[in-house]
């Protein structure tokens, strides 16, 4: 089968194209100039660049290729998708036309268009469902019992963000949220914590965005994720189950393990 994959900034990208060629896909990459990494290029079947906002060259590149299903993989950074964008007229028709300037209605307009070309835009894991979070603890530790009042306060917080989409993490020390995360990244979150925790340990919660789909946007956690907890004393992280990548998962479980830190994932209920 022949897949499309539109590459942003980060290890996603690159783990998603690994797994393709283990399972024998063969998958065309459009990097996104601004965002992704060269070494798409040695991963993938065949690689288009692209500048951010080139959506008629996307869709040229993607029927010039066969291409009928594609998924997004990697991040593109926030500040750029509304301000730095300069959109052909294609995406400025799109962008005219939506009420709400945000990325769930960017995303949703660009799917539909590009159904309307015959191209069906795929869930971000499609090609990592091993990389999913499981359900209980992945980790020989498993969370406290005051670790556990510390992920239900949070768990509770980080979806009412999540539904406001203004971030999908929370770092928690006594029933208290020390801090939320915006547009600055989980990693600068924690530090933020840690400067307010006073030596607590932080208990970091990540949840996903209350949608039915996983185009984008999906929350990932991975071996960095594990550095900067170990360097903010947080000892808990807590995320939802098949819904939360664990970028390689393995070498980031083994370093969880090594930290004592314990890592569950929960089944996302809808109004938690």
């Amino acid at each position: 089968m022949k897949y499309g994959l539109i590459a942003g900034n980060g290890r996603f990208p690159i783990l998603a194209l690994e797994e393709a060629r283990k399972l024998g896909h063969e998958v065309v990459a459009i990097g996104i100039e601004e965002e992704a990494s060269g070494e798409i290029a040695r991963l993938a079947s065949k690689t288009h660049w692209i500048s951010l906002g080139e959506l008629s060259r996307l869709i040229e590149i993607l029927k010039g290729e066969g291409i009928r299903e594609l998924v997004m993989a990697g991040q593109v950074k926030h500040v750029r998708i509304f301000s730095s964008i300069r959109p052909d007229w294609r995406l400025a028709k799109l962008l005219f036309s939506l009420r709400e300037k945000n990325t769930d209605a960017l995303i949703g307009g660009v799917a539909k268009v590009l159904a309307d070309e015959g191209i069906e835009l795929r869930d971000s894991t499609f090609l990592l469902k091993p990389l999913l979070a499981a359900e209980g603890s992945m980790t020989k530790r498993r969370p406290s019992s005051e670790e556990e009042k510390d992920i239900r306060y949070g768990r509770r917080i980080a979806n009412a963000l999540a539904g406001f989409d203004i971030g999908q993490s929370v770092a928690i020390a006594g029933r208290a949220c020390l801090a939320a995360e915006a547009m600055e990244g989980t990693d600068a979150m924690l530090r933020r914590a840690a400067s307010l925790a006073n030596g607590r340990p932080i208990r970091l919660v990540k949840v996903s965005r209350r949608r039915k789909h996983l185009l984008f946007d999906v929350p990932v956690a991975g071996v960095e994720t594990i550095a900067v907890m170990r360097e903010t004393g947080a000892t808990v992280l807590a995320v939802d189950a098949g819904r939360t990548l664990l970028l390689d998962r393995e070498e980031m479980l083994r370093q969880a393990d090594e930290a004592g830190i314990a890592l569950c994932g929960y089944a996302p209920e809808e109004g938690e």
